[in-house]
């Protein structure tokens, strides 16, 4: 199975460059981060055309996540338990959205952005992480031989050569300790990060300031695999050329390759 992931920017904007690299790459599970949509928005009928079935979750023009499978897409659930609130009523945002497609019970997530270390938003973006990790952790506690993947964006730059520039970053969020050792505690309970072992490089160039020419990125897309997905995993790839041209999304899909059992 090819896994990936990826932030598009906004699905509608971007629909025909996400069908080209489902052709070009073979992949058979895409996650999908950001796609600024409602249900009814998502381009469903052009992911089926190309072959592929598609679930969404999004309520506004904000957030939203989707998967889309060509190996079947079985026991959909938006939100994982736990998860907590935001805003004004508080609700629980599209953030998360899980599916078992091929065997793999995969999630596609988008991890609150914090904003600034001390704000609101950042003790949310904590909140959810350790509510993550609770979830995780009590899958994995059910069965220990499940295939599952938490994919997405994790906003978070878990070592400093995941920035061109730590000093760019003094003081701000997704460098901070308490952001690193919530993205590090997923491992406390049995999940790994898969793609760092295969491939170094940024997965994402704000649009700002020529950062990508100058390769002043980030690394903040990842691939966390239960014991068993993670034994299978065989290769992972960053496709960086996914910046470059016309319509490009801020981030690039990043993929792995897993083995049949």
């Amino acid at each position: 199975m090819r896994l990936a992931t990826w932030n598009v920017n906004s699905i509608r904007t971007r629909v025909d460059r996400v069908l080209a690299f489902l052709e070009r790459s073979g992949t058979d599970v895409l996650a999908m981060q950001e796609t600024k949509c409602r249900d009814e928005q998502f381009p469903d009928l052009a992911f089926e055309a190309a072959g592929y079935e598609v679930v969404h979750h999004g309520r506004n023009q904000w957030n939203g996540v989707a998967i889309a499978s060509r190996v079947g897409i079985a026991d959909v659930a938006a939100g994982f338990p736990g998860m907590p609130t935001w805003g004004d009523p508080p609700e629980a945002e599209a953030r998360a959205l899980g599916a078992t497609c091929g065997g793999v019970r995969v999630w596609s997530l988008y991890v609150p952005n914090g904003r600034a270390v001390g704000d609101p938003h950042y003790r949310y973006k904590l909140d959810w992480l350790a509510a993550l990790r609770a979830a995780g952790g009590a899958w994995l506690a059910a069965d220990l031989a499940a295939r599952i993947a938490l994919v997405g964006d994790w906003n978070i730059a878990p070592r400093d050569e995941d920035v061109w520039d730590m000093a760019a970053f003094a003081g701000a969020t997704h460098v901070s300790e308490p952001e690193r050792a919530a993205f590090r505690a997923l491992e406390d309970v049995g999940f790994t990060e898969v793609t760092r072992q295969h491939v170094q490089q940024y997965t994402y160039w704000d649009y700002k300031q020529l950062r990508f020419p100058r390769n002043e990125g980030m690394r903040i897309d990842f691939v966390h695999a239960s014991p068993e997905l993670a034994a299978h995993v065989v290769g992972a790839q960053i496709y960086r050329d996914e910046r470059k041209g016309k319509a490009a999304s801020d981030h690039v899909p990043v993929l792995v390759e897993v083995a049949s059992p």
